[in-house]
């Protein structure tokens, strides 16, 4: 009962990341150290599933896919999103800097945690990191784009959107936001259209069952490459979670609201003189320090549980 309370509460946390656009449940679940359990117990499903229809044995099921695990986990990534959804959007509109900052101390530990697993750096897996901050720094510059939020788009957008969500320092939110439907599909969860939300959700799992093989395989094959990767792309990332901005081009939303289209990074100093408000640096610095220690805590319990 203790492990799934953890779990629950990890899921959470994952579903909370997924919300901001900027943050990837991929990273939470390095932090919580279930990346390759999760990404395992994913790619299990398929196969699984057909040697249900085969025997009809869904013990035999349940214990390939992992179930518990993913029962567990996503049940608190789902009660995440429902219940924090408003939240989230609150905070990023009335405190966007110390939520920003909170999220740039946890990606800034994750690089850490992630980096060591790799073990012994080389040459070659350097060249592989500086691949991944290309990558994780170029999806930070997309420029945003609108396209009409129809069944065969809100498909082909959670598939998309879902291996971004599962890849560390790729926002699945974030990319929704450039593809142009993340207010539509926030809206959906606000208002539980369960038209919107079960097609979103089919492209999520079409999406969540391709990236789990390619991920899996590579993680067998390639294991410290794969890694050294992802230290990159999380990296990369660190560019769109930089809390102070400078608003160069504005959209409105379905609400009929102003809402930031393009923006640029700026100093503290440099983000008062423009916007003419409090840069709240030692806001910024204590939510960051609260990342921090968040994932020093959760490496601890981690270790603590496998020993």
């Amino acid at each position: 009962m203790k492990d799934s309370i953890i779990l629950f509460i990890k899921g959470m946390m994952m579903g909370a990341a997924d919300v901001v656009p900027g943050v990837s449940g991929g990273t939470i679940a390095f932090i919580a150290g279930i990346y390759e359990r999760l990404i395992n117990a994913i790619k299990a499903v398929l196969p699984g599933c057909i040697e249900l229809l085969k025997h009809r044995d869904f013990g035999a099921f349940w214990k390939a896919v992992d179930g518990t695990f993913l029962l567990t986990l996503l049940t608190g990534v789902l009660s995440s999103v429902l219940l924090l959804a408003s939240v989230i959007s609150f905070l990023m509109a009335a405190y966007p800097i110390p939520l920003w900052s909170f999220f740039l101390g946890l990606i800034l530990a994750s690089v850490h945690l992630v980096a060591k697993g790799v073990g012994r750096w080389t040459p070659g897996l350097f060249l592989v990191a500086g691949a991944g901050v290309m990558v994780g720094w170029g999806v930070t510059l997309m420029t945003p784009s609108q396209i009409d939020a129809t069944p065969l788009n809100l498909f082909l957008g959670g598939m998309i959107a879902i291996c971004a969500m599962i890849l560390p320092g790729i926002s699945g939110s974030f990319i929704l936001l450039m593809l142009g439907l993340y207010a539509h599909v926030l809206d959906a969860v606000k208002s539980f259209d369960l038209g919107v939300l079960a097609i979103f959700f089919a492209g999520c799992v079409a999406g969540l069952l391709s990236i789990a093989n390619v991920l899996s395989w590579a993680f067998r094959h390639f294991h410290n490459a794969t890694l050294a990767i992802l230290t990159g792309i999380m990296i990369g990332a660190l560019n769109k979670v930089w809390p102070w901005k400078e608003v160069l081009s504005w959209r409105e939303n379905s609400q009929g609201e102003r809402t930031p289209l393009v923006d640029q990074n700026v100093l503290p100093t440099t983000y008062t003189e423009i916007i003419g408000a409090d840069a709240q640096l030692l806001e910024a610095v204590l939510a960051m320090g609260v990342g921090l220690v968040i994932v020093v805590l959760i490496e601890r319990m981690n270790k603590a549980q496998n020993s």
